[in-house]
């Protein structure tokens, strides 16, 4: 369905009931990145799954401010409150996750859960972060210039989604699928809006973060498990998962052990939400 939020014309996917379960895609993906995990999660939680700004069908303003950081979080907590969401738990991946952290950290204690897939607090070195502004404004101006399909060639061919080349068949059609359906605006904008150089790093307020979380990271992704793991020395209550088999995209390469590390901590965070309820 579509919803209307902040004036911007949101696509999202509900299903099931339950406590509130938000699940949050990564740069070039849009809601299809979490059909194959609906059944499973839909079970014991309402699932809300939105298109990020720029991404599948939600609109794609040509403002690249409106894709910053904190319109993203208000547009998220604006649909969660036209859904009636009091409470929820956030899982995100990459560009998701690092929403779901500065969602988590603006929603307070409407957060109750989050889990963080290959994703980084943000990049504390200002070399590095001018760095990464540069790139990131030459690979926008690219997918203006050549547009989706010649982005997305140059965009799978990085060394992070290497271990991407060995999924079976149908899994790498329907990731290519979902890339090429995004538009060149959206994507672009995304980049300067919502890119890790974009936002402020948030290390020093992960501790702020009372709540449970989930830390998850492929162990061939030598980068994100560095960073997974120096999440969990600031996060109190954080427990971190480097999954065998998987590079940066756990979720897609080693889905069985992904959907286990996520029920098994949904099913912990459950009981002990209602262990305090009156």
């Amino acid at each position: 369905m579509i919803i209307s939020v902040r004036r911007l014309a949101m696509h999202v996917l509900v299903e099931g009931s339950g406590p509130a379960l938000l699940l949050l895609h990564g740069f070039t993906g849009s809601a299809e990145t979490w059909r194959p995990f609906l059944p499973a999660l839909a079970r014991r939680h309402r699932v809300i799954v939105p298109d990020l700004i720029g991404h599948g069908r939600t609109a794609a303003p040509d403002d690249a401010a409106r894709y910053r950081m904190d319109e993203c979080v208000a547009d998220l907590l604006a649909l969660l409150d036209r859904l009636g969401v009091e409470d929820f738990a956030v899982l995100g991946y990459s560009m998701g996750g690092r929403v779901a952290l500065h969602l988590a950290l603006a929603a307070g204690e409407r957060a109750r859960g989050l889990v963080l897939e290959s994703a980084s607090p943000g990049i504390l070195d200002p070399g590095e972060r001018l760095a990464r502004l540069r790139s990131d404004e030459a690979l926008a101006e690219f997918i203006e210039r050549e547009g989706i399909a010649a982005f997305v060639e140059r965009w799978e061919s990085q060394p992070l989604f290497a271990s991407q080349r060995s999924l079976p068949a149908e899994v790498r059609a329907r990731l290519l699928a979902e890339r090429l359906e995004q538009r060149p605006r959206g994507l672009a904008n995304s980049l300067r809006g919502m890119g890790a150089e974009a936002m402020e790093p948030v290390w020093n307020r992960l501790g702020e973060l009372r709540l449970p979380a989930l830390v998850l990271a492929g162990e061939l992704d030598g980068k994100y498990v560095a960073i997974a793991r120096a999440i969990g020395e600031h996060l109190p209550q954080a427990r971190v998962a480097v999954v065998s088999g998987a590079g940066h995209a756990v979720h897609l390469e080693q889905p069985a052990q992904f959907l286990e590390h996520v029920t098994a901590f949904l099913t912990r965070n459950d009981r002990r939400d209602c262990s305090v309820d009156p």
